[in-house]
């Protein structure tokens, strides 16, 4: 079906840039979010000890992360483990050269479970171990 729209209708059609403009903002403001999102998510909250001659350590991706909470709880990355499967990450991590492992211990925690996890990891034959502290 043919519409006729007279003479009105033959001019040069225009495009709305307010709409695009607020699309462009909408998805920039997701994607900060989402970006900050994930670098709160990245890493375990754990209230660490203060040391004055701390040595700050380049961060290196590969970096097993192990976290120990005030209660206990032994963390890989963010997910809690049981003491079976740290002990086959911590083989797995063990086969790759240079690998390196870093321990955050809550400030509350009982000393034995860092010493249990740092055990663990020379059971393993993994040399580079470093404990976290805050700067």
């Amino acid at each position: 079906m043919r519409i006729h729209l007279g003479e009105e209708g033959q001019g040069d059609a225009e495009v709305q840039m307010a709409p695009l403009i607020d699309c462009v903002f909408l998805l920039l403001i997701f994607f900060l979010i989402t970006a900050a999102l994930r670098e709160i998510h990245k890493e375990l909250s754990v209230d660490l000890p203060e040391a004055g001659a701390a040595v700050r350590a380049k961060a290196v991706g590969d970096t097993v992360i192990i976290s120990v909470t005030k209660d206990g709880t032994i963390h890989l990355g963010t997910e809690p483990v049981t003491i079976q499967t740290l002990h086959k990450e911590l083989r797995r991590a063990a086969q790759k050269p240079g690998a390196r492992v870093r321990i955050d211990g809550d400030r509350a925690v009982a000393f034995q479970h860092i010493a249990y996890v740092m055990d663990m990891c020379q059971f393993e034959g993994l040399k580079n171990i470093g404990v976290r502290t805050k700067d």
